[in-house]
């Protein structure tokens, strides 16, 4: 039975992207959304179809939480490190370790409104520390950019211009700190 199309064989057609002219046999049609959108792309422009593209076609049933859990109330501490709590300890959970505190300011206290609703175990316990850092000495060759810092004679001073060879106790680019 003869065909109604000629073979091809030798045709020439351009890429429907990049406009460059491929033998048609060398075209790959185009799939968008497990759809043919008759779109004839060439071997660099062809991608395979989006997979992501496909989310919702397909049914997926995959659950994430369990419906009305309830607390174990079984395990008190747990691990080895020496951290865990005896009872009768400041910050013992009464009802087992796997219960969350939860509520505005949890740590430390509860605020006044939520005295009753919010249960407070939690406890901070710390110091705040000192911060050191290194603050480089000022030099005369130095190019400084606003907010630069420097050290000059026992202080510390930002600049407030850019500048070069000021000294930072000249007030019109420095600002002591």
């Amino acid at each position: 039975m003869p065909n109604n199309f000629a073979s091809g064989k030798y045709a020439i057609a351009e890429c429907d992207r990049c406009g460059f002219r491929y033998k048609l046999s060398e075209l790959k049609n185009l799939v968008i959304k497990t759809k043919n959108v008759s779109i004839k792309v060439c071997p660099t422009c062809w991608e395979p179809d989006q997979p992501q593209l496909s989310l919702g076609l397909y049914p997926v049933n995959d659950p994430q939480a369990v419906r009305e859990p309830r607390p174990d109330t079984s395990y008190n501490s747990s691990g080895t490190s020496g951290l865990q709590l005896t009872p009768g300890d400041v910050g013992y959970p009464s009802e087992g370790s796997r219960t969350f505190q939860w509520g505005w300011y949890p740590v430390g206290g509860a605020a006044a409104n939520d005295e009753g609703l919010t249960p407070n175990d939690l406890t901070s316990v710390g110091e705040v520390g000192t911060v050191m850092f290194n603050v480089a000495a000022w030099s005369a060759t130095t190019s400084y950019a606003q907010n630069d810092s420097v050290s000059y004679s026992g202080g510390f001073y930002l600049a407030v211009k850019a500048n070069i060879n000021h000294v930072p106790t000249d007030i019109t680019y420095w600002v002591a700190n």
